[in-house]
């Protein structure tokens, strides 16, 4: 992903994380203006208390403060891997960005937090060691110790 398509990812995260918490704060106080569960379920009505109110914002705020800082430092790490990649038809080497033939592992591993293991697929592995294998495909089993 460019960098300025992972800006305005990030700035439309960012957004919808401030509105999130506005409309929570909002309510918070449409609730002690209005009272809206009198209004709403014919609950008691309560008297205005704006210390709560005061109160509940101040609480918010710091978490609000402290979701938004850390979704800015996720941001920051994410590495993306898209659009099209010229790859060999027969080594699987990657074409980079200055023309350079890389082995896929370090061409992902070198843009991203990957690590490879390797191992051997049941289809290379019939292809590879066909003795160790039955015509059906099976794997046969080991006799023990000769």
């Amino acid at each position: 992903m460019g960098k300025i398509a992972k800006e305005l990812v990030l700035r439309r995260v960012l957004l919808s994380e401030v509105l999130g918490f506005a409309l929570i704060i909002a309510l918070i106080w449409l609730d002690e203006i209005f009272d809206l569960p009198h209004h709403l379920f014919n609950a008691e009505a309560t008297p205005i208390n704006w210390r709560e109110s005061l109160f509940e914002t101040a609480v918010i705020l710091p978490l609000a403060w402290g979701l938004i800082s850390y979704t800015r430092a996720v941001f920051r790490h994410l590495k993306f891997l898209e659009g099209f990649l010229p790859i060999c038809a027969s080594c699987k080497k990657i074409r980079d960005e200055g023309g350079s033939w890389q082995p896929l592992e370090t061409y992902i591993h070198n843009r991203s937090e990957a690590r490879f293991s390797h191992g051997v697929c049941p289809t290379c592995a019939r292809r590879l060691y066909p003795d160790l294998y039955n015509e059906d495909g099976t794997l046969r089993q080991a006799n023990g110790p000769h």
